[in-house]
């Protein structure tokens, strides 16, 4: 980390370069967005996406953004005195009021460490916001009646490894899966929290009249760790790292689906998300490989309530599942599953038997390709015009297909969390830093007319490294953006350091700017 600071602050003095007539001083732009309303999202990565009605809530590595135009402006949250400067990874609505659990990571011994930061919620679409502290357990809370028991409990005391994965909501109750701070409820607006009691892991059943003797604790039982949950009607299902619960009385018995106690099992006991389908009332859930070698990734999905499941896309790791309706809601006529995955975005029209991955994905209007596959959720909304927009969240940006009719046909537009280009002499590069190995580098800048353009990139001793365009036509565009993707001209990914790059756009003065590589 010193020496990082270090280079920054050394990056910022002034520099002669003769060789290219480069300017003499170069800075690193906060390309970030910092505005709390902008045309792109503030975060690039979008692990949630919550559709309510014309408004969509999204979050991100950068706090929580929404839009209420089908995208074309957001209102972003990051650095805002509710959110400051945390993710965002779960975000839902209820009756009008928005929930969205913030977190950051922390140092740990060898890894870093999710840290659950509290929850915010609105009850005026966005507007203002109250803040809740993270739930968490006081280290005097040792023991929980649970019917005729009393049963040990390793309090919570600390919100690392505690952080707000999803929500749910029954009447009156606000319900969250807090990762290692378990299964917890609220009946009064997340003034206080109770602790959940599931199964452990060597019962597949609890209820309030069993005579009982377990202790509630993560390490000892894996379904302790809750990530998922989805809530119909008065039926409550819960994935944790254990398999899948259901509760049908309010989450005080419960009922577990794994790997090994059906004949008809889930893939994998580690339950990422789980979703519902309106149409059948079908449960679907990403059910991962447990650390098990009879257990596998995939995904699973039952139309009798947990009784038995029926499981496709194996070796996937999903992130999440979508549904697009046809016909009207309350008289569907069929759907379409659709799955975010490590690897794309998949679709079955015939309930999971076949799938099909999206193409690749272009911007119709910039013409600009999205550079990864990796898909972490999304979301279908029914818009006013009877259209479907199909919302995923990538690891390198937010994408949205207009679709009218057919398979993945249709307009795709990609939102990239940048500021915008105010002027022709204006030029920047995002994400800066940039890992080659993860991701690829976008040069913006600005075409007031059509004209040839010619982007090189060169290393801090003003050796050519890269041309990335040479002559390349392109019309008019206040936004016209270039990717490099590290590599040097042998097609070999460029050592850590800092890179020029140079841009010339027709006869008019050449743009340069700074890139720094960093794995």
């Amino acid at each position: 980390m010193k020496k990082i600071i270090a280079t920054f602050l050394f990056l910022t003095c002034v520099l002669v370069i003769d060789a290219q007539k480069l300017p003499t001083y170069f800075d690193f732009p906060n390309n970030r967005l910092q505005k709390t309303s902008d045309f792109t999202p503030t975060g690039n990565s979008s692990e949630r996406i919550w559709v309510d009605g014309n408004t969509i809530w999204l979050g991100t590595g950068y706090g929580l953004s929404r839009s209420t135009d089908n995208g074309d402006s957001w209102t972003n949250y990051y650095k805002t005195d509710a959110f400051g400067e945390e993710s965002v990874y779960a975000v839902k609505t209820n009756n009008g009021v928005v929930w969205a659990g913030k977190w950051h990571m922390e140092p740990g011994i060898g890894d870093d460490i999710p840290t659950g930061t509290g929850l915010c919620y609105s009850t005026d679409n966005g507007e203002t916001w109250a803040k809740i502290d993270q739930p968490r357990d006081n280290i005097t809370d040792t023991v929980i009646t649970y019917g005729i028991n009393k049963l040990k409990i390793a309090p919570i005391a600390t919100a690392s490894g505690n952080m707000v994965r999803d929500i749910g909501f029954t009447k009156n109750t606000i319900w969250i899966a807090s990762w290692g701070g378990g299964l917890r409820k609220s009946t009064d607006n997340g003034s206080t929290w109770q602790r959940v009691v599931l199964p452990p892991n060597n019962l597949d059943s609890i209820k309030p009249t069993d005579s009982l003797d377990f202790v509630i604790n993560p390490s000892i039982s894996t379904n302790y760790y809750v990530f998922a949950i989805v809530v119909v009607e008065d039926t409550i299902y819960v994935g944790t790292a254990g398999g899948i619960n259901k509760s049908t009385d309010d989450g005080i018995s419960w009922t577990k689906f794994n790997h090994t106690n059906q004949e008809r099992p889930i893939t994998g006991n580690f339950i990422w998300s789980m979703s519902y389908n309106n149409y059948d009332h079908s449960i679907w859930a990403g059910t991962w490989n447990a650390q098990s070698q009879i257990e596998n990734w995939g995904l699973s999905f039952t139309t009798d309530g947990g009784r038995s499941w029926q499981t496709n896309l194996y070796g996937q790791r999903v992130y999440d599942i979508a549904f697009k309706y046809f016909g009207n809601q309350g008289n569907y006529t069929g759907y379409d599953a659709i799955a975010a995955t490590e690897t794309g975005l998949y679709r079955s029209s015939n309930n999971g038997v076949t799938w099909i991955a999206a193409p690749q994905i272009v911007d119709a209007n910039t013409r600009i390709a999205l550079t990864t596959n990796e898909f972490r959720a999304v979301k279908v909304q029914k818009t006013d015009d009877g259209a479907d927009n199909i919302w995923a969240g990538s690891s390198n940006g937010l994408v949205k297909l207009k679709e009218t009719t057919g398979f993945w046909t249709g307009d795709w537009k990609i939102f990239l969390a940048s500021s915008k280009i105010e002027n022709s002499n204006e030029t920047f590069a995002f994400p800066n830093p940039f890992s080659p190995d993860a991701e690829v580098v976008r040069i913006k800048y600005n075409v007031e007319n059509g004209s040839n353009v010619t982007i090189r990139i060169f290393d801090f001793g003003m050796n050519l490294v890269r041309t990335v365009i040479q002559n390349a036509s392109r019309g008019a565009s206040d936004s016209q953006t270039e990717i490099w993707d590290g590599k040097d001209e042998t097609g070999k990914i460029v050592p850590n350091g800092v890179y020029f790059y140079r841009i010339d756009i027709g006869s008019q003065a050449p743009l340069y700017g700074k890139i720094m590589v960093l794995m």
